[in-house]
């Protein structure tokens, strides 16, 4: 399905951490540190904005698998940087590698894995409630 997409190609994504990107936010008892739905979210987007040159015209890109481990905190402030690279392509299927570092090292690493979809035909199907990777 994808013209050139080969194990090896990589990107990365960097944000500050933010506010509203700490587990703060859900209790203000909790330090002001980057969350791990934050973490894994810019994960997916690194590995989202990789894939994205190599798809097909009208065709979108959506997450359907993480495994991820989330090993150190990162402090309001600071900035994260989430690298991800691919390990495995094969039909409309792609696997990466994704890490999340920051100032003083590695935070986060596991596998992402993303599947690339016909955007029309998944609208319809989310109209049916049908869609199926």
């Amino acid at each position: 399905m994808f013209e050139g997409i080969r194990v090896g190609i990589h990107g990365e994504k960097s944000t500050e951490v933010t506010n509203d990107l700490t587990i703060r936010t859900h209790d203000e008892n909790l330090p002001a540190v980057l969350s791990t739905p934050a973490m894994i979210y810019l994960m997916e987007v690194a590995a989202s904005e990789t894939m994205h040159p190599f798809l097909p015209e009208g065709h979108i890109s959506v997450g359907v698998e993480v495994n991820i481990r989330h090993l150190a905190a990162t402090p309001m402030g600071d900035t994260v940087i989430a690298k991800a690279t691919v390990i495995e392509a094969a039909d409309n299927i792609v696997k990466f590698e994704v890490e999340a570092h920051d100032s003083r090292g590695l935070v986060g690493s596991g596998t992402h894995t993303r599947a690339a979809l016909d955007l029309d035909r998944f609208k319809t199907g989310l109209k049916k409630r049908t869609t199926r990777w």
